[in-house]
């Protein structure tokens, strides 16, 4: 029974190891360039209620629970949900614009574990037709998380998110060839 708890502190004390020497905070990003106008490009991204159609999270045939609340592409706009699954439960707010440069939101991820971070995109015009997206998340690493990263770390679990989302946005920008269906 002795050699049980030995080997359970021991155990405990390793995790806590881990957890004290990973990393707290994360910042990924990509960037890709789209051949549509800032302007385009901004009027799309803003809308919570279009990210289904372009971010991986929400697969075309996503089973779940999806609600918008408040004026959609304005701060303070919400967007709640829920896989039919139930692992995955969270909203995402609106919390900063400026307008045609930069989008911010909260993320607030309820299930599987609490965590919370600020997903950003930011645009830049190259040209009349050509813009800059950069797309990305940072936030904080809580236990058991900060662990977990240490063996699959988050620019792993989610870079490639991230450029299959801004490949989606661009070829859903450029094949519209009326704007109206994009604004």
């Amino acid at each position: 029974m002795t050699l049980f708890f030995y080997i359970l502190i021991a155990i405990i004390t390793f995790i806590a190891f881990l957890h004290a020497m990973a990393k707290k905070e994360f910042d990924i990003s990509r960037t890709l360039v789209i051949n549509r106008s800032k302007e385009d490009v901004y009027n799309l991204v803003r809308q919570l209620k279009k990210q289904h159609h372009w971010m991986p999270w929400f697969e075309e045939d996503y089973k779940g629970v999806l609600k918008f609340n408040g004026d959609d592409g304005k701060p303070g706009a919400l967007l709640y949900w829920k896989k039919n699954n139930r692992l995955f439960e969270g909203t995402q707010k609106i919390v900063k614009l400026n307008q045609g440069r930069i989008m911010e939101t909260r993320v607030l991820v309820l299930r599987p574990g609490k965590l919370i971070c600020l997903e950003y995109k930011g645009l830049k015009e190259l040209d009349q037709n050509k813009t800059k997206m950069v797309w990305g998340i940072r936030g904080g690493l809580n236990f058991p998380f900060s662990v977990i990263a240490l063996f699959q770390p988050v620019d792993k679990m989610y870079g490639d998110d991230l450029e299959l989302g801004l490949k989606n946005l661009k070829k859903m920008l450029e094949h519209k060839h009326d704007k109206t269906e994009v604004n």
